[in-house]
């Protein structure tokens, strides 16, 4: 059946107007900034999706080395790390879980199932080989698939045409070398290599102690693209990390505890581009390891996916697209843990049927529509939709949108512990005001409100055997902001989001506090006889919030972050000096966990 679907799809043919992309017509291997197309949808409504990118020339000139870097600059994210770069970290996507963030490696979704709650561990990405980072917020359930709640990060790895080798650091606590090479085969394959190491050391713990902890990172990206004619291209990647972290199991104690993270992925596909679609059939495999050492005790954690997935896009003429696909999914377990002296293995199943449409009733009203039904194996078919709709009014951009979401539980939840199959999945119900108005052709402002409706939440019974649906509904709302104003040689970006994520008794969540804002500064000044000199400014405000350490509340006191860098083309190579954390704030985001302190890095890099 799955077979026979992916085929109708792959030779579903229907008229439209061609697809135009820098990716699809580089086959001279030109370098450009990649463009991706948003997964899962066509041509029109693109329109009603938030979505924020940072391509490959913005993560090198911000000056990060993980993704929790470049994310911070994104409004309606607020973010937690157990200690330093390495260490266990998670994402609040506007004011959701930390597991309703579906994350994705070029459109696949990838979130570990071999995590309890099946939560994505932002600490382990490093982004020296990633070429562009996307941020879908709000409900995406019905583009996606499930997990997407609060929304969706997309890492995207394509072939790097720029040629380049980097280093940066100015001691042995912080540092990082990349490479990236590009080569074009007499055959006319297209065959990229980056590859990266990072290391962190530094002392996890709030306590002082005298242990040194830390971070060993090594990645690989192998990216291939052959273009078999003008309209059929084969593209496949590979891409493995393998991160070594020690730190400390008791936040205020020097409890020593190394941990082995290893993930690797598989990819490949084609792509065919007619004059009247734009077709994606993709095989996808991949696998996390993970390893705990605590007192001699080992704990382990495995799992592995495979994902096949077929898409169409279509154009019809400038008022009509529609898209259409299908998405299998086939994840299995083994959980090793001699802390709590348990083992498990379980598998799951989904099959995600997907569509949607797009139309453009004049110049100043669109309408898109996605619907999804996920076929899961423990607990059937479970629908989501998203409705949106725009109207535009001269400098006016006004729009609505409802959509649904859900979270199945995870293979732990399910099969951990003594295991309890019925968990019915997490549902989401969202609906979000937005608006933006163009000062002029430089200045612009956007604002989103949002509120969020969660019930069937997933928790563990109170005598730590099994998982159940016990929490009673809970909501989300709020409502950021952001302004920004781009001239010849300066940028400025100003936002703010305010939050209220509420517990079922009212109170806050833990981790997610009620005003966060922040300000981004980028300007090029030209030197005589020099030349241009550009400068990065980042300023952001994290405001008070509660946490639990475990045992009881703690309250998180609010700090003010700055960081810098300043970056120079010399004689083809780029200069840069990066500030972290410029003002040395002294804070947790975790209670009792510190974070990264004053440091300054020096970068080379080599352009050839």
């Amino acid at each position: 059946m799955i077979l026979r679907l992916f085929l109708f799809l792959w030779f579903f043919i229907s008229s439209a107007q061609a697809i135009e992309n820098c990716n699809w017509d580089n086959q001279k291997g030109v370098p450009c900034i990649i463009i991706s197309k948003t997964p899962n949808t066509s041509l029109h409504n693109t329109q009603g999706i938030n979505k924020k990118v940072f391509n490959k020339q913005q993560i090198i000139e911000s000056g990060a080395t993980s993704a929790l870097d470049l994310l911070k600059k994104v409004s309606g994210l607020d973010f937690y790390q157990s200690g330093q770069k390495g260490q266990q970290a998670a994402i609040f996507m506007r004011g959701s879980e930390s597991n309703h963030t579906l994350v994705m490696l070029n459109g696949i979704p990838i979130n570990d199932q071999s995590a309890t709650n099946g939560m994505h561990d932002f600490g382990q990405d490093f982004v020296q080989t990633i070429q562009q980072i996307e941020v879908y917020k709000g409900s995406n359930g019905a583009h996606f698939g499930p997990d997407a709640i609060g929304g969706a990060i997309n890492f995207v790895t394509d072939v790097d045409y720029t040629n380049s080798y980097s280093v940066n650091g100015f001691s042995l606590k912080n540092n990082s070398v990349d490479y990236n090479t590009t080569k074009i085969t007499d055959s006319g394959w297209h065959l990229n290599f980056k590859g990266a190491a990072n290391q962190n050391k530094t002392d996890s713990a709030i306590a002082k102690g005298h242990e040194s902890d830390g971070t060993k990172n090594y990645q690989v990206n192998l990216n291939g693209n052959k273009w078999l004619n003008d309209n059929l291209k084969l593209k496949s990647t590979f891409y493995y990390r393998d991160t070594k972290s020690a730190y400390d199991s008791s936040a205020t104690k020097e409890e020593s505890v190394t941990a082995y993270n290893k993930m690797y992925a598989i990819q490949t596909g084609i792509e065919r581009k007619t004059e009247n679609s734009l077709d994606n059939l993709i095989f996808h495999y991949h696998n996390y390891d993970r390893k705990y050492y605590v007192q001699g005790k080992k704990d382990m954690y495995y799992s592995e996916s495979l994902v096949a997935k077929a898409e169409r896009e279509i154009v019809v003429d400038n008022k009509l697209s529609f898209g259409l696909g299908s998405e299998y999914k086939y994840d299995w377990g083994h959980y090793l843990t001699k802390t709590f002296a348990s083992q498990t293995r379980g598998h799951l199943s989904n099959l995600g049927i997907f569509s949607n449409a797009g139309y453009k009733f004049n110049e100043n009203q669109v309408l898109s529509v996605h619907g999804r039904n996920d076929d899961h194996k423990e607990t059937g078919g479970n629908k989501t939709y998203k409705i949106n709709f725009i109207q535009f009014l001269g400098p006016f951009k006004l729009g609505a949108t409802h959509s649904t979401g859900l979270k199945n539980a995870s293979l732990y939840e399910l099969y951990g512990n003594t295991g309890q199959k019925s968990i019915n999945p997490e549902k989401s119900e969202t609906n979000e005001l937005y608006g933006e108005y163009n000062f002029s052709e430089n200045i612009k402002f956007s604002s989103t409100a949002y509120r969020t409706r969660m019930k069937d939440r997933i928790k563990i019974k109170s005598d730590w055997s099994a998982y159940e649906n016990k929490i009673p509904d809970t909501t989300q709302e709020g409502l950021e902001s952001e302004i920004t104003f781009s001239g010849k040689d300066e940028h400025i970006s100003i936002i703010s989001h305010f939050a209220k994520s509420r517990t079922a008794t009212g109170g806050p969540n833990s981790r997610r506090p009620d005003l966060s804002y922040g300000l981004d500064y980028s300007k090029k000044f030209y030197v005589p006889e020099h030349g241009p000199i550009h400068l990065n400014l980042s300023h952001r405000y994290i405001g008070d919030h509660i946490d639990w350490t475990g045992s009881e509340n703690a309250f998180v006191k609010s700090v003010d972050l700055v960081n810098m860098s300043i970056s120079k083309n010399w004689y083809g190579n780029i200069i840069s000096l990066n500030f972290t954390n410029l003002l040395n704030e002294r804070y947790e985001k975790p209670a009792t966990y510190s974070q990264d302190g004053s440091a300054v890095n020096f970068g080379f890099r080599r352009l050839y």
